[in-house]
């Protein structure tokens, strides 16, 4: 399975097929198709604890990702995990007027370029790198008739 969603919290959300498939999409658009990636949906407190124990940011985001330093030999390699809060989420699907499936597939996208490498965080060139490709994976969502908000990640 090149793709495992899990939730910590709350009752299955009615997305959880899309999100697989939006997944399994981008890791083909990426030339990625055998690779396994993991994603957990979970809440502020959560993502917190992780941000902070990992990122020595004692607060809240909306996603982190955690990318695979190994591979075992003869195994599919593995990306790595992506970490989403869907609370965050909320707010920022309110904030930017779209839906949680918009929002959480933004995320989904942001988090995976970043377990590829891809980074903003010092401006210039990645940056503007990194939001060029956003925006050509959520147009790649979008045409496929997946739910996908096209705002800008800060």
């Amino acid at each position: 399975m090149p793709v495992e969603l899990r939730r910590s919290v709350g009752a299955d959300p009615p997305f959880d097929d899309g999100m697989e498939r939006a997944a399994e999409l981008l890791l083909a658009e990426l030339g990625q198709s055998d690779a396994e990636l993991s994603v957990l949906l979970t809440d502020d407190s959560t993502i917190r604890s992780l941000n902070e124990r990992w990122r020595d940011k004692d607060a809240a985001t909306d996603v982190l990702s955690f990318a695979q330093t190994e591979a075992l030999e003869g195994e599919a390699p593995q990306l790595g995990d992506i970490v989403i809060s869907l609370e965050t989420a909320a707010a920022q699907a309110t904030a930017g007027n779209w839906t949680l499936v918009e929002e959480t597939n933004r995320l989904l996208v942001h988090g995976l370029l970043h377990l590829l490498g891809h980074e903003h965080e010092a401006g210039g060139a990645e940056a503007g790198a990194m939001q060029t490709e956003e925006r050509r994976l959520t147009g790649r969502l979008i045409a496929a008739g997946l739910p996908c908000a096209a705002g800008e990640i800060r």
